[in-house]
């Protein structure tokens, strides 16, 4: 048995009484005889359902109450659909199946049972795109096959080329005026409360594909809970998953387009670049905090959230406990964020707020810093230049290049950098900040040596190490004899690398700078491994990691396991050192990717190391990580 129940027919719900007695005269029973009274019907078709074996099917159900009397006794099966999540029949032992999307291949076969004409198997790369441009909906994907069959001689990519105009995606999927996805998305849009549609409409403006609890409470400017409740239950939001213990959402994709949509036909543009701006200025606001977390010592310029109040996320601890446990939580939270963090950033010159461009990478820096999101650190730091350009910033200005030119360096572009570093020091100059002009020299250092040129490298470190603690930023001038030393590294000074690690370390540490004192316990490690002192190079490593690891700085965790790994090559404990490699090889090839040169020099030691078989001796029992 079948009915509609007409959750989205002009009219409004069918009411259930009616269906039931449809119902009751579809299985014999005489017109007159059907009972007047709801509960009458509902007993009758019940018992003479109880010993049946029947499938009803339910279709386009508005809620669980319309639902409950057509359920049937005994042995029978009913299937409900619905635009809603109808929670309430799990009570009645209803199982809740949520359909996504179709798949691509899903999808293609789909168009090509509605086409049935040869064209999908003839033209299979543009039967792709085109149920790409169709999102997985399936009714999309039966309007555009629709027209397409409506029109044997045009090929496929004329309905390509007619979507994949996105603004006009929705108006392009329509037939005949029936069976339109901009109609049928308007019933759903048309039953929400006005907060919801409110909602719905300035969640469009959300330039990234999903968003948490927060940013909708940001964008409404009040709690959100309720009222995205109520998008997800008309199917309106699709369920994200979690992240850091939170409820995510997206739209699908022609949602999207119809907020949007909703938006700029019911939204003042006022109303809208309001929206915009809190929702970056949320991200903002969030970044900065994590910032604050992850990397304290950070030289945090001036932050700009906006002129009302801001929706803070809280981190967690992480189960440690402690300040470790939330920066590592606020790490995460970065990463996760981090493509709705490049999707503001991109838009912020466009929407007249610059300043936000800039803020928003200088907030990324502890991210790229020890996740090395390379793609994502120079687009971030060319278009935050430009936006600090556009601002006439030249502190702004000066924070992008430097910033900037460190990925650079990372990235194994030194001349760049070199370049980057340079006109940031001719700023300084011009400006007369002597501090800034002494930090580039510790950056032109860093790109002098990345180009080969020691003497001009250490050259540059000397000054700023003299130069930084007397412009009153100690520090920094710790950082330069890190770079001295790692200098003297690379030319075999092995004494002269411990002396000036171990200096370092110790300014680091009086300043509370944990990451690099620990980067700085690695590289005295490395300069006594060279030294023979396998003890204290040891010592130096394993409280490098110990620090490390919490952090998730998987680049230097890497380099330490590689210490580590030398350190046990030296005792004759293949075995151990075979651990530190492979340990070192997953994490670089997480950082740089599985070809990057560092993980090409694990596994070439790796293979010098030779065949496990054949291994003697209790000494190679141990663990990495101590």
């Amino acid at each position: 048995m079948y009915a509609d129940l007409g959750a989205q027919a002009p009219g409004g719900p069918v009411d259930p009484g009616e269906v039931v007695g449809r119902f009751l005269r579809a299985l014999g029973v005489p017109t007159p005889q059907v009972p007047p009274v709801l509960a009458e019907r509902v007993a009758l078709y019940r018992s003479l359902t109880a010993d049946r074996r029947l499938v009803v099917m339910l279709d386009d159900a508005a809620t669980a109450a319309q639902v409950r009397p057509l359920l049937p006794a005994g042995q029978c099966v009913t299937a409900v659909t619905s635009r809603r999540r109808l929670p309430g029949l799990s009570v009645d032992g209803g199982h809740v199946i949520h359909l996504e999307p179709l798949g691509r291949e899903a999808a293609v076969e789909l168009l090509d049972s509605t086409l049935a004409d040869g064209r999908v198997a003839a033209q299979p790369e543009e039967a792709r795109a085109l149920v790409d441009l169709c999102a997985g909906l399936p009714l999309a994907v039966r309007i555009a096959g629709a027209r397409l069959a409506a029109r044997p001689r045009h090929g496929i990519t004329t309905m390509v080329r007619a979507l994949t105009e996105e603004h006009d995606r929705l108006e392009a999927l329509a037939i005949d005026g029936d069976h339109d996805v901009r109609a049928a998305l308007d019933l759903s849009y048309q039953g929400l409360p006005a907060g919801a549609a409110h909602l719905y409409r300035l969640l469009g403006l959300h330039p990234g594909r999903e968003f948490g609890g927060p940013v909708a409470d940001a964008v409404l400017g009040s709690d959100a809970a309720d009222a995205l409740d109520v998008l997800y239950d008309a199917s309106l939001l699709i369920d994200a998953g979690q992240a850091a213990g939170a409820e995510r959402y997206r739209f699908h994709d022609l949602v999207r387009l119809h907020a949007l949509a909703q938006a700029d036909r019911d939204e003042s543009p006022e109303e809208r670049a309001a929206a915009l701006r809190r929702i970056g200025y949320h991200y903002l606001a969030n970044a900065t905090r994590a910032e604050e977390l992850i990397d304290p010592q950070h030289r945090t310029m001036a932050r700009d959230f906006g002129p009302g109040p801001v929706v803070v996320v809280e981190f967690g601890d992480g189960g440690a406990g402690d300040g470790a446990g939330a920066a590592d939580a606020a790490l995460d939270w970065l990463e996760h964020e981090l493509p709705n963090l490049m999707a503001v950033l991109r838009i912020a010159r466009a929407a007249g707020i610059p300043a936000l461009g800039w803020q928003l990478a200088d907030a990324m820096w502890p991210l790229f810093l020890r996740r090395k999101f390379y793609e994502e650190w120079r687009e971030a730091h060319r278009e935050g230049l430009l936006a600090a350009e556009e601002c006439g910033d030249e502190a702004a200005v000066c924070r992008m290049l430097t910033s900037g030119g460190l990925g650079e360096l990372d990235m194994d572009c030194p001349e760049q950098a070199l370049g980057m570093f340079e006109r940031a020091a001719a700023s300084f100059l011009r400006t007369g900040d002597a501090l800034g002009h002494a930090r580039t020299l510790n950056y032109r250092g860093l790109a002098h040596q990345r180009l080969g040129e020691p003497d001009r490298a250490a050259g540059f470190f000397g000054r700023a190490a003299a130069e930084l603690p007397d412009c009153g930023d100690r520090r920094a001038g710790a950082l330069a004899r890190f770079n001295l030393a790692d200098v003297a590294l690379s030319r075999g000074l092995y004494e002269e690398a411990a002396r000036e690690a171990e200096a370092a370390r110790d300014v680091l540490r009086e300043a509370g700078d944990t990451y690099n004192t620990a980067r700085a316990d690695a590289l005295a490690g490395r300069a006594y491994l060279g030294l023979g002192r396998l003890d204290r190079a040891e010592a130096g490593l394993r409280a490098a990691l110990d620090t490390l690891r919490p952090m998730s700085a998987g680049y230097e965790t890497a380099r330490a396991l590689g210490g580590l790994a030398l350190v046990s090559e030296g005792r004759g404990q293949p075995g151990l050192a075979r651990r530190c490699y492979r340990e070192a090889l997953v994490l670089y090839s997480a950082v740089g990717g599985p070809d990057s040169a560092d993980a090409q020099e694990v596994r070439d030691r790796l293979g010098a190391l030779g065949p496990e078989a054949g291994e003697n001796g209790t000494a190679d029992n141990g663990d990495a990580a101590g």
